[in-house]
């Protein structure tokens, strides 16, 4: 679904992705775990069409799309939840999920029905998000500012989403919610790239793992693999 070969990707004269290969296949939850520094970020925003790689391809879906802007690729169906949540404060709630339907709802007419079905799904699976869905984004607690960006993420229909340290700044009761979303993501059979500061959640939803270290993956596999290297569990999990 998702095929990253040689990625090379910085700002200026600085290299900060020197080689990134990786594979997100349909239906799995693949986690990037690293230090902060590492490039994880640097990562998903050059995935997303938001910084253009200098070498390498994306390929989404079988085209590539590694020239493409951003508005294109998530056209094409990859959806991307930026750390920090970055919400659009002044809107409401459901005007903020409604812009990340944009993509793909109809421009005139049928708008609101379409949008309507997309919406139900949405608060179908975030409750709060339906109570909460006049009041202004910027209003909301962290948790639910993350639930929202995940929710506008979502209501792009897509095909694969990336989902940057969504438990950032948040309080741990509220971090363990957060992984509960996406334990019911993965469920729901949502395709979804992770990058994540709490290791061992993250490697308890994760189907596959990819361990990056100053602009390179220097690791991979399997969870439970994880769990047996030394390296990583003297850096994440120790």
């Amino acid at each position: 679904m998702l095929l990253v070969e040689n990625i090379h990707a910085g700002y200026g004269a600085s290299e900060v992705l020197r080689g990134i290969s990786l594979q997100v296949k349909q239906g799995t939850v693949v986690a990037l775990i690293g230090a902060n520094g590492a490039g994880k970020t640097t990562t998903m925003r050059t995935l997303s069409g938001l910084l253009k790689p200098t070498r390498g391809s994306v390929i989404l879906d079988g085209e590539a799309v590694q020239n493409y802007g951003a508005a294109k690729i998530a056209g094409l169906g990859l959806a991307h939840s930026p750390e920090g949540r970055k919400v659009f404060g002044p809107l409401s709630v459901e005007d903020n999920l409604l812009l990340g339907g944009y993509s793909h709802l109809p421009k005139f007419f049928a708008y609101r029905a379409k949008a309507a079905h997309d919406l139900a799904r949405i608060y179908e699976l975030f409750p709060r998000l339906r109570e909460r869905s006049s009041q202004a984004a910027g209003t909301l607690s962290g948790g639910e500012q993350q639930m929202l960006t995940i929710g506008r993420a979502l209501m792009a229909n897509p095909k694969v989403m990336l989902l940057d340290e969504p438990s950032m700044g948040l309080a741990p009761v509220l971090v363990q919610e957060v992984f509960k979303i996406i334990a019911r993501l993965k469920e729901a059979g949502i395709t979804l790239l992770l990058v994540e500061q709490f290791a061992r959640s993250a490697l308890q939803v994760a189907d596959y793992v990819y361990v990056m270290e100053h602009g390179q993956i220097v690791t991979e596999g399997l969870p439970s693999e994880m769990h047996k290297n030394e390296r990583v569990l003297a850096a994440y999990l120790g």
